[in-house]
């Protein structure tokens, strides 16, 4: 069991401040002595007038006898305190007339001025620590049963019209998913209008797409236009280690929400309470599957009176369970994909509000810059160029600080203090040359937009090549990327007589596709059209984790021999062409050792006139690159050293 530290600390000081007082309390009180004289001897001696003087102390309990001559003797006694001495020796029948027959004296001592301050104020003290004491058990017990019966309540954020607003406007790439949301819209604004046609607005919509691509933006949008109270919640904050509290929390979420009427909630992340169930790990009770439970209960019992969309985002809409994707829970899906080339410059120009951009920067030529960006990538390229733009002091982001800031988000910093050899150097270089030179040679060969040497992040070179939009590869396109990866290794092969591991990378990706030629798109004539294996998914993990082979051992083998005749084919095409053309591949070569990179304008001069246009300058960062799909190098290790 935790302790709280600050409990335990209080409660030492407590423990210690009662202890000294106790200990004040035993000094200031007097001993009881071992052996007294009764009060009752007392008042007869008085009565037979033995006794001269009384001297009571100051606490009215202790008594000092003083008796007259002969014997001139002094004895104590002690009395109760509740009586006085008075009243105790007329209880013996010692009135004040026999007092003063036999001349005795009463004297009283004031009380010390420690025993009579500090007497009171200790019992007060005391009263008082005794209260206190009880009064932070109290307050305790208080705290947690408030923490206990807060457990269970939702911790959703609540957003009105207050807040900073985002409308439709600042919603860039996105168009066809704004139209299926403004209909959403429409009805939290005017029900009446669909209500009078019987119509029934989706309870719920699920926003699909890959990660960056605005889904929460667009919900946070939705509750802008439509000006109603936004719930915000995430997915993973339903659910607690502790059996109940997620569908508590799923309770008293709608019913905030019935009480906001009309309003929106969101769940972002839902996939991480609407898996399938029955997936769980270790048996017994599954907190997360009630929690869903709940959800499903709550959503179904929504009354079309109630006006209360909701709002949900995910990656993973394959995993989500079908009870949750049934017509009258979530019946509408809006897919948010990756924007085209059109979408990228209109998210640019918003994510370029309030900056200070170059006249002369082309918002088109940056869309087609970066082909497969999503919109959080847009949003990160604009601000590494801000950046770029202030550390180097200029007074607005110019097209420079825009293509720097392109390729630092693809492959970080360039590495400049990276000491190179010059052999490894020549070796990056006729690699490079290799991707570059097949590239430009073959029909469906992608187009060389920058070929570089020098260093960024983990890769020792980069081939860059412009990527369109386009979603579906052709067979002869395949086969020109095969042969366009195996174009270093080849350079190698010819120049040097000797193969390195830099091309790790390239055969790994050939392999990849090769396979997938066979198996998956159906590109092989040997084996037709057919899908060889089925992925299975572990639900509760969220990915593959083995492929089921569904066919035997023999096709397995025809498999492996297609797919090494698909690369050993790409390997002596590419071989050929590199033999072909030995002379470009060596002045490619040749001049990335001087300028370091070349641009698409440099590379295509070289290709076709043999010669660099005359205002290149080495390592020319501030010419337009328009980097697309990318080969990289990966020259980490030294490579092996190239034969003279």
């Amino acid at each position: 069991m935790i302790i709280n530290r600050k409990i335990l600390r209080w409660t030492i000081y407590i423990v210690a401040a009662v202890a000294f007082m106790a200990v004040l309390w035993t000094y200031a009180t007097p001993d009881m002595p071992q052996t007294t004289t009764a009060i009752s001897q007392v008042a007869a001696d008085v009565q037979n007038g033995l006794v001269r003087e009384i001297n009571v102390d100051g606490d009215g309990r202790q008594l000092t006898v003083y008796y007259k001559e002969p014997s001139d003797k002094t004895i104590e006694s002690y009395i109760s305190g509740v009586s006085s001495l008075e009243e105790i020796l007329s209880a013996y029948g010692i009135d004040q007339s026999i007092r003063a027959e036999t001349a005795v004296q009463i004297t009283y001592d004031k009380p010390g001025q420690f025993v009579r301050w500090f007497s009171p104020l200790l019992s007060l003290l005391s009263v008082l620590i005794i209260i206190g004491f009880l009064y932070f058990i109290y307050r305790q017990s208080q705290r947690n049963n408030s923490q206990a019966s807060s457990f269970g309540k939702s911790r959703a954020r609540l957003f009105t019209s207050d807040h900073p607003v985002i409308k439709f406007n600042d919603v860039a790439g996105a168009e066809e998913a704004k139209e299926e949301l403004k209909e959403v819209v429409d009805f939290l604004k005017n029900p009446e209008r669909f209500t009078r046609f019987g119509a029934r607005i989706p309870k719920g919509v699920l926003l699909v797409g890959p990660p960056g691509t605005g889904k929460t933006l667009l919900a946070k949008a939705v509750s802008g236009e439509a000006g109603v109270p936004f719930f915000s919640i995430a997915g993973s904050e339903f659910v607690e280690m502790f059996v109940g509290v997620g569908a508590s929390r799923v309770r008293d979420l709608f019913e905030q929400a019935k009480r906001h009427s009309p309003c929106i909630i969101f769940v972002d992340e839902i996939d991480a309470v609407g898996r399938h169930r029955g997936a769980g790990l270790g048996g017994g009770h599954d907190e997360r599957e009630q929690t869903l439970n709940q959800i499903l209960v709550e959503m179904d019992g929504f009354a079309t009176d109630q006006h209360i969309i909701m709002l949900a985002a995910t990656n993973r809409p394959d995993i989500l369970d079908p009870a949750l994707l049934r017509p009258g829970r979530f019946d509408r899906r809006v897919i948010i994909d990756h924007p085209d080339v059109k979408g990228r410059e209109e998210i640019f120009k918003v994510h370029m509000r309030g900056k200070p951009i170059g006249s002369i920067v082309d918002i088109t030529m940056l869309a087609k810059s970066t082909p497969g960006f999503s919109g959080a990538d847009i949003e990160n390229t604009v601000n590494e160029a801000a950046l770029l733009a202030a550390r180097r002091n200029m007074t607005g982001i110019s097209t420079v600080e825009f293509q720097d800031a392109i390729e630092r988000v693809q492959l970080g910093p360039e590495r400049k203090s990276r000491v190179i050899s010059q052999a490894e150097r020549e070796l990056v270089a006729w690699h490079e040359a290799g991707h570059a030179v097949v590239a430009w040679f073959l029909p469906d060969g992608l187009p060389v937009r920058k070929v570089t040497i020098v260093p960024r992040g983990r890769t020792g070179g980069v081939t860059w090549f412009l990527e369109d939009d386009q979603r579906h590869l052709t067979s002869a396109k395949c086969k020109a990327i095969i042969c366009t990866a195996l174009g270093g290794r080849v350079a190698e092969e010819i120049v040097f007589n000797e193969i390195t591991t830099g091309a790790q990378n390239d055969l790994q990706q050939i392999t990849q596709l090769a396979q997938a030629m066979v198996t998956q798109y159906g590109m092989s004539d040997k084996l037709g059209l057919r899908v060889y294996g089925k992925k299975q998914e572990a639900v509760f993990l969220g990915r593959d984790i083995r492929e089921q082979r569904d066919y035997s051992d023999a096709l397995a083998e025809q498999i492996d021999m297609e797919v090494r005749a698909i690369i050993d084919e790409a390997h002596a095409e590419t071989r050929r062409l590199l033999e072909q053309h030995r002379d470009k591949l060596d002045l490619i070569a040749t001049t990335l050792l001087e300028v370091e990179t070349l641009d698409m304008p440099q590379f295509a001069a070289l290709m076709k006139t043999g010669i660099m246009p005359p205002e290149t300058q080495p390592h020319n960062r501030d010419r337009e690159t328009k980097p697309g799909w990318r080969h990289t190098s990966g020259f980490d290790s030294p490579p092996s050293p190239a034969p003279a």
